[in-house]
């Protein structure tokens, strides 16, 4: 379907004015405002807000924003109050049609914070659909066994339901059956497209600097798209609002150091001032040197072949009324080397703005972002050739949110503009590049309608996805629902079609797959015209897009307040993806008519099906946390020939966490995270022949030195051995002084010193595993 894309675009946003103007007449008198905490400023995610002797109330969402709409003209108690936090009351006198708005603090009570954040997310769980949805904080976080000491949100989500690690190194995850390119990262706004280092061990993220991440594993709704499996939303906080502080840690993995504050200070909180904060957080990694003293038995005394160094701004104002701008800015480096095999290295910088608007005249609320992002990734392989990818994004977005009473509406649209560029050798030695570029215009509208009685949660939503470059319209309907049985039980679903332009540029039958290139889809001609589904009948290939539904859904049970389990089952079919070509051996020319388009063409086309059971069951008692999660997940693939497994296809997948503080003050905590995987798929290798390359036609291949090439047996036909690792933490706070604190933290990975499969080297046969035992001692001062 075509469509000028300039058009389409002004009726985008003809639609979400109109839309905003209709909600904002419909309007009676309204309570709005925010819900911070007094000791940083920083917002309280889902508090309960709500007037007193009524049954009129809300939860404060990821900003601590919290709106009453539909309110008639009178005097109320607003109240606002989270376990672990005193509650606040404040008088309100309404005037008929008036929009108030407030700014509300919690001061922290002597509770544990554990227990502030079980409180929210059981408000959470009763109020949203959140089908195939984990929300982290920075307290989950730290539940898991520090790697150097710092908390990292790379090792959380390796443990939350439908998530698959390749394990210690390699530095990739999947999600529900979907590969790392049809999962989506956001920074604030901004799309990420590398957000671990090749170690695997942690991510280009500051944990101290996180805010909270939302993981949609499946079936999220409108206001996302561009992707055709998951969802992984990442929001950072400001700077301290009171007073300048920091941290500094250093371990044998490497050293962190933050420091934030108030550049416009507002130290007595006066609702009626605004004020500004900055936060800079650096991360460096030196264990490719210090891992050949500390740890010589690793790799024959080489080392560990990591390096990488993270670097993060970002400057914040905060007006009067609650409304918001930040401006951020980021430099990702990382850099692997792994002796005779392989030697990768990618650098991601980007900037941007995003902000939140409290419009004066209305109970709405407008975010938005604008930002520019690069990415580039190199290798040299053994052979000596060199795999290169890159890519660069602008990107604007806007999104409304109304409140309407037991309806609110999320409406919004977007512009993206993407180049790039790869140049890629595969398994048979054939060149594959080209430099490309998209634009993409989308827009979506959903509803959340609750029903009077509160037990009924539907979330009807549509988004258009409109491939400019491509003329493609992709329109995607959307579906959430949840019924409350009862305060204990709750029944959720989710649907939708979903799409998305960028592929992968990888060889999946490389025995190091540490090269994982980025490209916009191709162009049609460099794609089969044709595709022989499973059933036997052919279809025409109009488009490179790739495009999937998904179907999900389970059930939540609270047997006691501090008990929470989550049973769901999903399935994803990838009805079109996009793939490198790595039997291409023959150019695709009219020379080379007759060959199949299986041996000329650079891409090809698939289709797949994901579907499997997670089972997740937390238990929290204040200085207690228990987090076990069991999946069960079966991934193949067709690729118009035979189905096959993926090599990420991990049939059982255990984890369990376990932290617990004690001590006077809980100055202790210890920590433990055990991992079990099933064996992955692999390409066997069958044997090997003389590789002469035949440059013309006057090659001397008699003469010739010949290389080394290798006989493929059947595609994923074999499994590795299972995978399991423990790893534990104990960690030591002692307070200085009111300001300074000194943090000592021992740390083991690979605890039982489990000898995990790595890759066999298919030359020399030999069999190379991952991570041995890695103790560690790190110091952290906080100031």
């Amino acid at each position: 379907m075509k469509l000028n894309r300039y058009s389409f675009f002004s009726l985008l946003l003809v639609l979400c004015f109109a839309c905003i103007a209709a909600q904002s007449n419909a309007q009676k008198g309204a309570i709005r405002g925010f819900v911070y905490e007094k000791k940083t400023g920083e917002p309280v995610l889902y508090a309960s807000v709500y007037l007193k002797g009524t049954t009129t109330g809300t939860t404060t969402d990821v900003n601590g924003y919290f709106s009453l709409s539909n309110i008639a003209g009178g005097n109320y108690v607003l109240v606002a109050t989270s376990i672990g936090y005193d509650t606040v009351t404040e008088a309100i006198a309404l005037a008929k049609e008036q929009i108030v708005t407030k700014k509300l603090y919690l001061q922290e009570a002597g509770v544990t914070m554990g227990t502030v954040e079980v409180s929210g997310e059981s408000q959470r769980h009763k109020t949203n659909v959140d089908v195939g949805v984990t929300v982290i904080t920075p307290e989950m976080m730290k539940q898991i066994p520090s790697i150097g000491g710092q908390a990292d949100i790379a090792q959380y989500l390796q443990v939350i339901p439908g998530v698959v690690s390749t394990g210690d190194q390699g530095g990739q995850l999947y999600i529900e059956g979907g590969q790392p390119i049809q999962n989506k990262v956001i920074l604030d706004g901004m799309t990420i497209f590398n957000p671990f280092h090749s170690s695997g061990l942690f991510s280009v993220f500051d944990g101290d600097v996180i805010s909270d991440a939302t993981v949609y594993a499946g079936g999220f709704n409108a206001e996302y798209g561009d992707r055709v499996s998951s969802i992984m939303d990442i929001r950072t906080r400001d700077g301290n609002k009171k007073k300048v502080t920091g941290k500094i840690d250093v371990s044998p993995f490497g050293a962190h150091a933050l420091v934030e504050g108030p550049l416009i200070k507002n130290a007595n909180d006066d609702p009626e001032k605004a004020s500004s904060t900055f936060i800079l957080s650096v991360k460096n990694s030196y264990l490719g040197q210090t891992s050949k003293t500390i740890y010589p038995y690793v790799d024959s005394g080489h080392g560990i072949p990591f390096d990488f160094a993270d670097y993060y701004g970002k400057v914040s104002l905060n007006t009067a009324n609650g409304s918001r701008i930040s401006i951020f800015g980021f430099d990702y480096n990382d850099n692997v080397n792994y002796p005779h095999i392989d030697s990768v290295g990618w650098k991601e910088y980007g900037v941007g703005t995003n902000f939140v608007l409290v419009p004066g005249g209305s109970s709405s609320l407008l975010e938005g972002n604008i930002d520019f992002s690069n990415y580039s990734l190199s290798e040299k392989t053994q052979g000596g050739q060199l795999n290169q990818s890159g890519i660069n994004t602008f990107d604007l977005g806007l999104k409304f949110t109304s409140f309407l009473g037991n309806t609110t509406i999320y409406d919004g649209f977007d512009i993206e503009g993407t180049g790039t560029s790869y140049n890629f050798y595969n398994s048979a030695g054939r060149q594959i590049n080209d430099s490309l570029t998209s634009d993409e215009l989308s827009g979506y509208i959903k509803l959340k309608i609750i029903s009077n009685n509160k037990k009924l949660i539907i979330e009807p939503g549509f988004r258009v996805q409109y491939y400019a470059t491509y003329s493609q319209l992709s329109p995607e309907p959307r579906l959430d629902a949840k019924y409350n049985i009862s305060d204990k039980v709750r029944l959720k679903f989710a649907t939708g079609l979903y799409s998305q332009d960028l592929i992968s540029i990888v060889d999946e039958r490389d025995v190091v797959d540490l090269f994982y290139g980025i490209s916009t889809s191709p162009h049609t001609a460099d794609i089969p015209s044709q595709f022989t589904q499973q059933n036997g009948t052919s279809a025409n290939v109009t488009n490179p897009m790739q495009r999937a539904y998904h179907i999900t859904g389970g059930v939540e049970y609270d047997p006691t307040s501090r008990i929470h389990v989550d049973i769901e089952g999903y399935y994803k079919n990838f009805l079109q993806t996009t793939t490198l070509n790595y039997n291409k051996v023959y150019d695709d020319n009219a020379d080379n008519i007759p060959i199949p388009d299986t041996l000329k063409k650079s891409f090809l086309v698939q289709s797949g099906k994901a579907y499997g059971a997670d089972i997740s069951i937390r238990y929290d008692r204040k200085n207690l946390s228990i987090y076990g999660v069991y999946s069960l997940g079966y991934v193949y693939y067709w690729d118009g020939s035979y189905q096959f497994p993926p090599p990420f296809d991990r049939r059982h997948n255990v984890n369990l966490v376990v932290s617990y503080k004690f001590g006077k003050d809980l100055s202790w905590m210890a920590d433990v995270r055990f991992n079990y995987g099933s064996g992955f798929p692999f390409t066997p290798t069958q044997g090997y022949y003389p590789n002469v390359p035949f440059n013309n036609i006057g090659t001397n291949y008699t003469g010739s030195n010949a290389s080394l090439g290798t006989l493929y047996g059947g595609f994923d036909s074999y499994r590795l051995p299972d995978y399991a690792r423990m790893d534990a933490s104990i960690d030591k706070s002692f307070q200085l002084s009111q300001d300074i604190g000194l943090h000592v933290n021992a740390s083991v990975i690979n605890a039982l010193d489990r000898a995990n499969i790595f890759y066999y080297n298919r030359i020399t046969a030999q069999r190379v595993n991952q991570l041995p035992i890695l103790p560690s001692i790190s110091v952290a001062m906080t100031f």
